[in-house]
């Protein structure tokens, strides 16, 4: 009888242990929030990274809803549910530092995506360089308008890195053209229909006076470009820049009404989880998503521990417009 009791305990014990290693890791995706194109985007690749797909990882996506306290909370839930690891793209440079400090106090590494957080606080960093960015945008709009002219400006969401580092490019270009002349600049939240509403009022406000529009992202863009339209102005005669590849604008590329920039979200997201994965299971890990293979020497992977990995821009426009809209599309 004791043989036999002994037996099933071991039983369950191999067992147990076999389930626990059949678990599937944790991860967290703490984003901004869901409104706009390109973070859904991020969020679809990231769900079609192949771990995520066969099951040996599961991801959680938390909608920020664009507030700070809001992305700090979901952190507290992560670590108080003991989490693997956590993907963070912060609504604000600053607050963000406070819950990675937490996450990484708790042994729980955070990888940064898309946007950035104030000081060395995060495990590593995947995503755009967002000052280049902005460079190039900018000098895409002074060569559409043979830089001179006034020209408006639709930010992201004030205090957000990509928003900060955006605006550093833009500065950097405008304070060499010094016959552009900025009539308005306010944030557009990332957000088409915000940024609408400001076109239409800086078309009433500056009638005939707009010759291009400076946007740092492609739904500001959109939206932009919508009010003109609406006005019944050829889109051609008030040049429109944006950021980001998503498909409305890569369409719009297509019609010579917009200029963009392409942000990987497949390589920023994909490329994060990578990074957590080698971050959790060690030097052993060889990663799973294309994009490594992709991008080969600009973008390698020197064994998944570099503080921060750079993902290419590259400037869309009507000759390769299609091949970005299958991209996206997938």
């Amino acid at each position: 009888m004791i043989k036999k009791t002994l037996a099933s305990l071991l039983l369950m014990a191999v067992a147990t242990g076999v389930s626990a290693q059949n678990k599937p890791l944790r991860i967290g995706a703490a984003v901004y929030g869901l409104k706009g194109e390109f973070m859904q985007m991020w969020s679809n690749q990231l769900k079609a990274h192949p771990a995520v797909q066969d099951g040996s990882v599961q991801v959680t996506i938390f909608d920020g809803n664009y507030d700070a306290l809001t992305q700090s909370n979901q952190f507290d839930t992560m670590i108080l549910q003991k989490y693997d690891a956590i993907i963070f793209v912060p609504i604000d440079l600053k607050a963000g530092a406070a819950p990675v400090q937490k996450a990484v106090k708790a042994g729980i590494p955070v990888i940064g995506s898309n946007t950035r957080v104030q000081g060395d606080v995060l495990t590593s960093y995947v995503g755009n360089d967002d000052v280049v960015a902005g460079r190039l945008e900018a000098e895409a709009l002074m060569k559409a308008i043979g830089g001179k002219g006034n020209i408006v400006m639709i930010e992201g969401p004030i205090g957000q890195s990509a928003q900060i580092e955006r605006a550093r490019g833009n500065d950097e270009v405008l304070a060499r053209n010094k016959d552009v002349k900025v009539l308005a600049r306010k944030t557009g939240n990332w957000s088409r229909a915000e940024s609408m509403a400001l076109m239409e009022n800086w078309l009433t406000a500056h009638p005939g006076q707009i010759k291009g529009v400076l946007a740092q992202n492609d739904d500001e863009a959109l939206g932009a470009l919508q009010a003109i339209k609406a006005k019944g102005i050829d889109p051609k005669t008030i040049p429109v820049v944006g950021i980001d590849g998503i498909a409305d604008a890569i369409a719009a590329v297509k019609r010579g009404e917009m200029v963009t920039q392409f942000q990987d979200a497949q390589a920023q997201a994909q490329g994060a989880l990578d990074v957590a994965l080698r971050a959790i299971k060690g030097p052993s890990y060889q990663p799973r998503s294309t994009i490594w293979t992709d991008y080969g020497d600009k973008l390698p992977w020197k064994g998944g521990t570099e503080k921060s990995y750079t993902v290419p821009w590259t400037t869309i426009t009507p000759e390769n417009a299609d091949a970005f809209l299958k991209k996206v599309k997938k």
